[in-house]
C-alpha cells in the first residue's frame, strides 16, 4: 500500500472514524488514536459537525468546550493534546461518524492538492501563542447559545486544525487571517447590539445571517 497515502488526511479521518466499526465512538477512542498528528486532528474533527453541512444537533456546545480545553492547553504549551474523564467519554454516534466520512472524504482529497508541509514559523512559540489565542475566542463562540454563531468560528478551527494536521505555514496564516476577520465581524454585531438594543439583536442576527448567504 501507498504509504504516502497513508499519511494523508482524509486517510486519518477515514481511519479514525472507521473506530470500532458499526458502532458508536467515544472522543476518548479518537484522541488515543490520533498519534504524531495531536491537536490539529482532534481540531479537525471536533469542529466538523458545524463546519460542514453535516447535520449533527447537540454536537456543537459540548465540542466547543472541549476545544476550548484544546486550545488553553496549546497556550500553556502542553505538547501533546489531553482529554478530562467527562470529555473521552463523549459518544459520536455511529450515524453521525458515517455521515461525516462520506461528506468529507472527497473535500480532503480536493484539499490535499493545495496543502502541503511548508513555511516552519508554525511551530515557533510566538505563532503558537497566536493561534492558540484565535482559538480559544472561535471555540468561545461556538459554546455560546446564540443561533448563527456555531459554522463560522467552526470553519476558523477546522482550517486551523488542517493547516497544522499538514504543518502547512500558508494555511495557517490564510485561516489566522479568516479568524481575525471573523472576530472583527462578530466585534461589529456585539457593538450593534449593545448600542441599539433589543432592536440591535435582531439586525446583529441579519448581519450574521448575511455572511452566510
Amino acid at each position: 500500500m501507498d504509504e504516502s497515502h497513508e499519511l494523508t488526511l482524509s486517510g486519518d479521518i477515514k481511519r479514525l472514524l472507521a473506530l470500532n466499526e458499526g458502532r458508536d465512538i467515544s472522543l476518548g477512542d479518537i484522541a488515543a488514536a490520533v498519534g504524531d498528528r495531536g491537536f490539529g486532528i482532534l481540531f479537525v474533527l471536533l469542529s466538523l459537525p458545524s463546519a460542514l453541512p453535516v447535520p449533527a444537533p447537540g454536537y456543537s456546545t459540548p465540542f466547543g468546550i472541549v476545544l476550548f480545553i484544546l486550545s488553553l492547553q496549546l497556550l500553556s504549551g502542553r505538547p501533546a493534546p489531553w482529554l478530562p474523564e467527562w470529555a473521552s467519554e463523549k459518544v459520536l454516534k455511529r450515524k453521525t461518524a458515517d455521515r461525516m466520512i462520506n461528506t468529507t472524504s472527497s473535500f480532503f482529497r480536493f484539499v490535499e492538492k493545495f496543502i502541503r508541509p511548508r513555511f516552519s514559523f508554525t511551530s515557533s512559540p510566538l505563532t503558537g501563542r497566536i493561534y492558540a489565542v484565535l482559538l480559544l475566542l472561535m471555540s468561545g463562540l461556538m459554546i455560546l447559545p446564540i443561533p448563527l454563531t456555531n459554522t463560522l468560528p467552526a470553519m476558523v478551527i477546522f482550517f486551523v486544525g488542517i493547516a497544522l494536521t499538514e504543518r502547512d505555514g500558508l494555511a495557517l496564516a490564510a485561516a489566522m487571517l479568516f479568524g481575525i476577520t471573523a472576530v472583527a465581524l462578530y466585534s461589529l454585531a456585539v457593538w450593534v447590539i449593545v448600542k441599539y438594543g433589543a432592536q440591535g439583536l435582531t439586525e446583529a442576527r441579519e448581519i450574521i445571517r448575511g455572511w452566510f448567504l
